[in-house]
């Protein structure tokens, strides 16, 4: 005779507190990267406006140089030198060959200034090579 009752399993509720914890997760991984991205084109870089200029969507992972009117280059919120700079594209167009920079130079700085980050882009392998402009002002 067995007189133990068979244990019967029950069906698993729905656990909320992984759930919570991964949209919190979720929520500052997004804050974090918007956050950086804000802060790169918030540089006190005045890019010139185009009228037929549209608004792309940004890249995840998409280089930003910025170029100030005084001809300082900026990457990464740091000033570079231009050695600095080859040496960084460099290294990232040996890991992403098709990689995608975004220039964003002054409306005041001297075109020299352009030229010489074209001319470093150039010889870092960097041929994707974008010009970001204003929105005009309506």
């Amino acid at each position: 005779m067995n007189f133990r009752k068979q244990a019967v399993p029950e069906p698993g509720a729905f656990q909320i507190a992984p759930m919570v914890d991964i949209v919190f997760l979720l929520l500052i991984f997004f804050l974090v990267t918007w956050n950086f991205a804000r802060y790169e084109t918030e540089l006190d870089v005045k890019v010139p406006t185009a009228k037929e200029g549209k608004e792309s969507r940004r890249a995840v992972g998409e280089v930003i140089i910025n170029v100030k009117a005084d001809g300082t280059i900026m990457m990464n919120r740091r000033a570079m030198s231009a050695e600095e700079l080859t040496a960084t594209l460099r290294k990232i167009s040996e890991l992403y060959p098709d990689q995608a920079v975004v220039l964003r130079g002054d409306q005041s700085t001297d075109y020299r200034h352009i030229v010489a980050v074209l001319d470093i882009c150039r010889t870092a392998n960097i041929w994707n090579v974008a010009f970001a402009t204003g929105r005009p002002e309506s």
